[in-house]
């Protein structure tokens, strides 16, 4: 058990430190470790409007598979929960509460400003993801999901493409910000799912696959912050707004 919690422990410190490092990026603007301490507030705390909504989503679909769905093949089902009740509820509420922290306007936040809030939003529910996968997970489990960490590289993608949204004033790339995640983390859970295993295992290889690019979508989130500090598009302010100065000079929150 002692071993077990250890292992816990240190398959959380990469999130952590994504959290840390990340908040400490512009050490003197107060004002952005204010929307930092929101993300990761909003990230935290996300896992309940996502139960909330799984739980809507879970009824519905469980309704549909006893009366017009009752002859659907179980693969099928299973496509219609891991995508609808677990990959979109989870991602929709992410997206909304960084959509509801951009609107709060707490800083002249930047592309770089946004993607890295919606890293911290999805690092934060990640961590609270991991306590109940880790109950009764096997080591190598818990440092796979830890090491991984899914739900950064989609908070990555997500918080990409938004700001391109922002900077470009092309909605399009709003709609790719929510859509590229939400198919990624359905693919993944339903390529994990036993009865598709069952039909042939060979699907494994697809759950292989997206954990790699997990690790490839880390390593492009470290590229992108180091090489942001010197290309101007993303340090040019998308918003205008009006800082008060004694609240700018006070201290951060947390």
């Amino acid at each position: 058990m002692f071993i077990s919690i250890l292992i816990f422990i240190a398959s959380i410190v990469p999130s952590v430190l994504i959290i840390i490092l990340l908040r400490r990026r512009r050490k003197e603007d107060l004002l952005y470790k204010k929307s930092c301490n929101s993300a990761l507030i909003r990230g935290l705390i996300s896992v309940l409007p996502i139960l909330a909504v799984s739980a809507a989503l879970y009824i519905l679909n469980a309704t549909l598979r006893r009366t017009i769905l009752q002859d659907v093949d179980v693969l099928v089902y299973q496509a219609l929960y891991k995508f609808i009740v677990i990959a979109f509820a989870e991602e929709l509420v992410k997206y909304l509460v960084f959509r509801g922290l951009l609107k709060k306007k707490l800083n002249a936040y930047t592309w770089a400003d946004v993607v890295a809030f919606m890293v911290i939003i999805g690092t934060g529910f990640g961590l609270i993801e991991d306590i109940p996968y880790a109950i009764g997970a096997t080591p190598i489990i818990m440092l796979v999901r830890g090491f991984t960490m899914g739900h950064v590289g989609y908070g990555f993608i997500m918080g990409w493409f938004y700001g391109k949204k922002l900077y470009t004033g092309k909605k399009g790339y709003g709609i790719i910000a929510f859509l590229l995640p939400f198919l990624l983390h359905g693919i993944y859970d339903y390529s994990l799912t036993p009865e598709l295993i069952a039909f042939n295992d060979n699907f494994a290889v697809v759950a292989v696959a997206l954990a790699i690019l997990d690790l490839v979508l880390l390593a492009l989130m470290i590229r992108f912050f180091i090489r942001s500090k010197k290309k101007d598009r993303y340090n040019k302010p998308l918003i205008e707004i009006e800082t008060d100065p004694a609240a700018a000079n006070s201290p951060a929150e947390g």
